[in-house]
């Protein structure tokens, strides 16, 4: 069975929890790990990784990158307002199920 999640790659989302620096802030989603429910989001929760040098990095060294959020931890940024709302499902009139903001009722592309 898969799971399905209100989150998808490429939305806008708000971070709702998480330690002072990131916390109420919004950032693009670049990838999605449904297994795990996490997200990784575009300039959050930033680690420092120790590289060797490879192809990619012929120089080595340590690297920042974005490590992965959890699910519950992110709500949809409203496409209306920009504030953050929770996620429905609903068939639209072209009778396709599509996800919508429960603020504002504004369809989410």
């Amino acid at each position: 069975m898969s799971t399905k999640l209100h989150i998808k790659k490429g939305d806008t989302v708000f971070v709702i929890a998480g330690d002072g620096k990131s916390k109420e802030k919004t950032g693009r989603v670049l990838e999605v790990d449904v297994k795990n429910q996490r997200a990784i989001v575009e300039g959050f929760n930033m680690i420092k990784k120790h590289t060797k040098p490879n192809a990619k990095h012929p120089q080595g060294g340590i690297i920042e990158q974005e490590a992965p959020i959890h699910i519950s931890n992110l709500q949809l940024a409203d496409p209306k307002t920009g504030k953050p709302t929770r996620v429905g499902r609903r068939i639209n009139e072209n009778g396709k199920l599509v996800r919508y903001a429960k603020k504002s009722g504004e369809e989410i592309k």
